[in-house]
């Protein structure tokens, strides 16, 4: 069984910064690609921010991410990190990671949540 849980959220002021983890079992890490998506507060949908194959290291960030965040993977502590930086305080969410199939240049396809699906709290505020 797949099992992600997310860690790396908190507090942080409007410009600082935050690193997220998203850590992997139950499943090959190389052969897959890991999601990042967010869920603001009273939307119910999620938004994707980011992905990455895990095998070839391509990668694909959201219009919202493009020139903040970073997507990063560690295949032998089986983690995907997202280092986000000049956060502003439309990134407040509860942060999710999400198997994928593959990660193309339209975002994760194919991807699935798992069980556990905590997710992380960002708060970005003054």
């Amino acid at each position: 069984e797949v099992q992600l849980e997310e860690s790396g959220g908190g507090l942080v002021q409007p410009g600082g910064s935050l690193r997220l983890s998203c850590a992997a079992s139950g499943f090959i890490f190389d052969a897959n690609a890991i999601g990042w998506f967010r869920q603001a507060p009273g939307k119910e949908e999620r938004e994707e921010v980011s992905c990455i194959s895990t095998r070839s290291g391509f990668t694909y960030k959201s219009d919202s991410a493009k020139g903040r965040f970073s997507i990063s993977s560690d295949s032998d502590k089986n983690t995907v990190y997202l280092q986000m930086n000049s956060l502003k305080p439309e990134d407040t969410a509860v942060y999710y990671c999400a198997s994928c199939k593959g990660c193309s240049g339209y975002g994760c396809y194919g991807y699935e949540f798992t069980s556990r699906d905590h997710g992380t709290q960002v708060t970005v505020s003054s």
